[in-house]
C-alpha cells in the first residue's frame, strides 16, 4: 500500500446533499495520489454526518470528525488538519464551489517549489469569482484589503478558503492561530513568524448547489475578531473588546429605557432605573451569546442558567462600579476619573466571571505560543 500524501479536510455544516458528488469528483481529481478524506462535521441537523459515517464504511479514504455543541469554520479546519498524518493537506469547503480538478497542480507547486502553501485565488490572472453578486465582491475587496494589516504575504486572495499546505509549515505555527470566525487561511499566514513561502493557481469560483452561505453580519464580526486578535491580542483580548462594544451599546439603550419610562409611562426614577438596568442586562445577554461568544452560543434550556448567571455577575458589577467609583472620589479624584475607573474596574470583572459562569470559557494559556483547550477534539476520528 502506498504512502497517504495528501489529507483534503472538509468542514461540513447542513451539506449532506453534496457528500457524494463532492467525493466522486475528488476521485476523479486525485487519481494516482494516495489521499484521504477528513470531513469536520459541527452535529449538522440534516444528518450530514450519517452521510458521511455511511459513505466511510465502503471507502477506506473517508474519514469523520463530529463535533457536538460547538460551531466555528477555523477551528474545524485546524482539528481536521491536526487529526491527520499526511505530509501535505487540502482544505477545501463541501458546497462544491471550489475546483477539484486543480488539486494536483495546487500539490505538485507546492512539492516542487518548496513551498509553505499554494492558494486557489479568484483574484489571480486568470481567475473569477464567478457569478458572486457586486455587494459580496465588494465585502471580499474590503476585507481583502483590511487582511493586509495582519498577513505576512500579499496573497492576492486571502479570503479563500481553498489551500494546500505543508505539514511542516502547520506545525510551526498552529500553536499560534486564533482559530476564530472562518477565514483560516489568513489565520495561518498571519500567524507566522517568517515571511512566507507561497504560490497562488487561479481558478474560477463555482456556483453553489445546495448548503448555507458563511458571510452573514455575525461572520463578519468574526473577521473583525480575527484581525483585532491578530494586531492586539498579547495586549487585550479580542472579545473583551467586542464584550466592551456590546456594553457601550448598552449605556445608550439604558438611556433610553430611562426616558421611555419616565417621559412615557411616567415611572420614578429609582423604578425606571431598576426596570431600565435589568432590560439592559437581558439586551446584553443576548448580544453577547449572538456576537461575542457566536462559537459557544447558549440554546434552549442552557440560555435560562445562562441569563441568571449573567444576571448576577452583572449585579456584582454594578455594585463593584458603585463602591470602586465612590471611593475615588472621596480620596480626591476628579468625578469623571473616579467614574471612568468604576467602569473600568466593573467591566473586567463582569467580562471575566460571565465568560466563567455564563459561557464557561476556558482561558488562553500564558504566551502567545500556546492555545488553551478552547479547541479541544471532541469527537472520535471515524475510519472504515
Amino acid at each position: 500500500m502506498a504512502a497517504l500524501e495528501l489529507a483534503v479536510v472538509v468542514p461540513t455544516f447542513r451539506e449532506r446533499e453534496n457528500i457524494q458528488v463532492l467525493l466522486a469528483l475528488l476521485a476523479s481529481a486525485l487519481i494516482g495520489i494516495e489521499y484521504e478524506v477528513i470531513f469536520v462535521d459541527d452535529d449538522s441537523p440534516d444528518q450530514t454526518a450519517a452521510v458521511i459515517r455511511a459513505a466511510a464504511i465502503g471507502n477506506p479514504r473517508v474519514r469523520l470528525l463530529q463535533r457536538i455543541h460547538r460551531r466555528g469554520l477555523a477551528s474545524a479546519c485546524i482539528e481536521g488538519m491536526m487529526a491527520t498524518a499526511a505530509p501535505y493537506i487540502a482544505v477545501m469547503d463541501a458546497d462544491l464551489q471550489h475546483d477539484e480538478s486543480i488539486l494536483p497542480r495546487m500539490l505538485n507547486t507546492l512539492k516542487s517549489e518548496r513551498l509553505d502553501v499554494v492558494v486557489a485565488s479568484r483574484n489571480a490572472n486568470g481567475g473569477s469569482m464567478g457569478h458572486f453578486a457586486s455587494s459580496r465582491v465588494r465585502i471580499s475587496n474590503l476585507g481583502r484589503r483590511l487582511s493586509g494589516a495582519i498577513s505576512r504575504c500579499a496573497l492576492s486572495d486571502p479570503m479563500s478558503g481553498f489551500f494546500v499546505l505543508n505539514r511542516r509549515f502547520l506545525e510551526e505555527v498552529v500553536h499560534s492561530v486564533s482559530a476564530i470566525g472562518f477565514k483560516i487561511l489568513l489565520d495561518i499566514v498571519a500567524s507566522s513568524r517568517r515571511p512566507v513561502r507561497f504560490a497562488e493557481v487561479p481558478y474560477r469560483f463555482r456556483e453553489r448547489l445546495h448548503g448555507e452561505s458563511k458571510l452573514d453580519i455575525l461572520a463578519a464580526l468574526e473577521y473583525l475578531q480575527l484581525l483585532l486578535d491578530k494586531t492586539i491580542g498579547d495586549i487585550v483580548p479580542p472579545r473583551f473588546v467586542i464584550f466592551g462594544i456590546v456594553g457601550a451599546l448598552g449605556v445608550l439603550a439604558h438611556l433610553a429605557f430611562l426616558f421611555l419610562l419616565m417621559r412615557l409611562a411616567h415611572q420614578t426614577f429609582l423604578s425606571a432605573q431598576i426596570l431600565g438596568t435589568f432590560a439592559v442586562m437581558t439586551l446584553n445577554f443576548f448580544l453577547n451569546n449572538a456576537i461575542t461568544y457566536r462559537d459557544r452560543r447558549l440554546r434552549g434550556a442552557a440560555m435560562v442558567h445562562g441569563l441568571l448567571s449573567f444576571y448576577t455577575a452583572c449585579s456584582v458589577g454594578t455594585f463593584v462600579n458603585l463602591r470602586v467609583a465612590s471611593f475615588a472620589a472621596e480620596n480626591g479624584l476628579p468625578w469623571y476619573a473616579a467614574g471612568f475607573l468604576g467602569v473600568a474596574v466593573s467591566s473586567v470583572w463582569n467580562y471575566t466571571m460571565t465568560a466563567i459562569l455564563t459561557w464557561r470559557q476556558q482561558r488562553r494559556e500564558a504566551g502567545r505560543g500556546r492555545v488553551s483547550p478552547r479547541i479541544p477534539v471532541s469527537a472520535r476520528s471515524l475510519a472504515s
